[in-house]
């Protein structure tokens, strides 16, 4: 039987849409499977990076069909919560209508890394980490605040 209750919508946004989006927008899509309905968007899209995509099959995750988007695209979709996870989309992000909830997560840009090959892909593996761990907690608390997780025990941090 399936849970009838709606899933939890979340758009992640940067600027190219080219890697710490697309990351998030697939972590959380994978971890947060069956309550979560996941997006991303850059302000100025401009193509899925192909580190990103390296870094994601190395954690099991086949991203090689993903594609840059617009927020312009879900301008008119509703949100529980739009996460920027750059410093210049939040700047630039869009006001999206209705209700929801507006958090900032800067990380560094993986693809204006410098340097060999290796280098660059070890800056975003290490940003990718960086955002498991940031959408570790995330997860747990959206997912109580919509009733899909243990009740709060009064001990979280």
């Amino acid at each position: 039987m399936s849970d009838p209750r709606p899933r939890i919508r979340v758009l992640f946004v940067c600027t190219g849409n080219a890697a710490r989006s697309q990351m998030a927008e697939a972590i959380l899509g994978r971890i947060g499977e069956p309550d979560f309905d996941v997006r991303s968007a850059g302000t100025h899209p401009g193509g899925v990076h192909p580190f990103t995509i390296r870094t994601l099959s190395e954690i099991g995750i086949d991203w090689s069909g993903a594609r840059s988007k617009s927020v312009i695209e879900y301008l008119d979709e509703p949100f529980d919560y739009v996460i920027t996870v750059c410093d210049q989309a939040r700047e630039a992000c869009p006001v999206f209508p209705g209700e929801h909830e507006s958090i900032h997560w800067g990380f560094d840009d993986p693809a204006a890394a410098q340097g060999t090959d290796a280098e660059r892909l070890a800056v975003f593996r290490r940003v990718m980490g960086e955002i498991s761990i940031r959408i570790k907690p995330f997860l747990a608390v959206a997912r109580r605040a919509y009733g899909r997780g243990p009740a709060p025990t009064g001990r979280e941090a």
